[in-house]
This record gives C-alpha cells, sequence and structure tokens, in this order.
C-alpha cells in the first residue's frame, strides 16, 4: 500500500490553500513564479505543510500562507489586498496540483521542484488540466524517479553542492559512514543522535529530513 505525507482528509483543503497561495503570489503580488516556489521550499511553511500540519493545509487560505512564506524569508512584495478568484487560472492549478503531488509522493517540495520548476508545471497547464490526475503524476514520476532512489542524506548533499568528503569535513563525521548511509548499507535512522545532528548542521536542515520513511 502507498504510503502518502498525510491523511487524505487534508488533501483537497491542502490543494486549494497552495492553489490559491501561488495565484496570490504571482498574478497579485507580481512574484515570478520560481522565486516564489523557492521562497516557499526553502521556508518552514512548506515543512509543516508536507507534513500535514492542520493549521497549514487547512487553517489558513492562500493568500496568508503566501505572505506567511515572504515574511519568513524576508522578501518585500507590495501590500495587496487578499484576491481568490473563482476562475482558476494556470497558476491556480500549478499550485493545486503540485500540492497533490506532494501528498500523492511524499516527496519534500525541495525534492520535487529540484527535478520540476513551478514555471514549468504552470507550462504543463495544457494539456494535463483537462486529464486525469494520475496522468499529471504519472509524468512527474519519470522525473521524479531519479530521485527517489537516492537517499536523503544523498539528495540534501547534492543540493548543498558538497562532495562526500567536504560534508565529512564539515560534519565531522567519517567519509565511510557518510558513503555506507549513502549507498543503503547502513541504516541512518539507527545511527546515533549526534551523528545525525551534525550532518543536519552541515546541511542546513532538520534531523527529520535526514531519516528515510519506512525504514
Amino acid at each position: 500500500m502507498a504510503i502518502h505525507a498525510y491523511d487524505e482528509l487534508y488533501v483537497t483543503s491542502a490543494q486549494s490553500i497552495l492553489g490559491h497561495a501561488v495565484d496570490f503570489a504571482v498574478n497579485t503580488l507580481g512574484l515570478e513564479p520560481d522565486d516564489f516556489a523557492e521562497a516557499f521550499a526553502v521556508s518552514d511553511h512548506s515543512k509543516q505543510f508536507a507534513a500535514g500540519n492542520p493549521s497549514y493545509v487547512a487553517g489558513m487560505n492562500g493568500c496568508e500562507l503566501a505572505r506567511a512564506v515572504l515574511e519568513e524569508v524576508n522578501c518585500p512584495y507590495p501590500d495587496m489586498e487578499d484576491e481568490m478568484y473563482l476562475d482558476k487560472s494556470p497558476e491556480y492549478w500549478a499550485g493545486w496540483i503540485l500540492a497533490y503531488y506532494q501528498w500523492y509522493s511524499d516527496l519534500l517540495f525541495t525534492e520535487i521542484l529540484e527535478c520540476t520548476a513551478l514555471s514549468e508545471i504552470i507550462r504543463m497547464y495544457e494539456p494535463y488540466h483537462e486529464m486525469d490526475i494520475m496522468q499529471f503524476v504519472t509524468a512527474l514520476q519519470e522525473r521524479t524517479e531519479a530521485i527517489e532512489n537516492k537517499t536523503r542524506l544523498r539528495r540534501k548533499r547534492e543540493m548543498a553542492d558538497l562532495s562526500q568528503s567536504e560534508l565529512a569535513s564539515l560534519a565531522d563525521v567519517p567519509i565511510r559512514q557518510i558513503q555506507l548511509f549513502e549507498q543503503g548499507k547502513r541504516k541512518i535512522n539507527n545511527t546515533a543522535a549526534i551523528t545525525l545532528y551534525k550532518l543536519s548542521k552541515a546541511l542546513n536542515c532538520k534531523m527529520d529530513e535526514l531519516i528515510e520513511r519506512g525504514q
């Protein structure tokens, strides 16, 4: 049975919220899609959203989410009133379907957007918005297959543009240990907390972002 990011009960709400957030950020605030996507992906709000925290996937509207993200990353934006249209734009659809794919895949937003930029998802509006949602899921799965075959430690290290030896030096963790984690020959979930802490500090992420799901 597939493991999804959080309870299916919140998926529809999460899709609407992220859809409105993207639409508001791009079409009302005038941000470039990929600039907003980068701000969202690195923010703590995206991590809370990805984990299905009810305060994020059900407890706010999209405009509130967009503002909260921009304020967290200190990105200036114009003072505009909330706008959420009934006519759904390609930008709304991109946020809407991105939320669904994140829930379905249980990947982090950083991992998804590393393979397919938000601007590219917007361009996929034609023809995917008229298709069954699983056809979009299949299309993105093909793009993220290489990512899914990597451990979370390796993904984070590569995103930080660090070699294994550089990470070993920064974290003061033996390179052989890092190699074993990345090869799946040693489970990072079972390592000492201090090792996990040092790796997470060196990679500027939270410890649970290195934990493998389902192990």
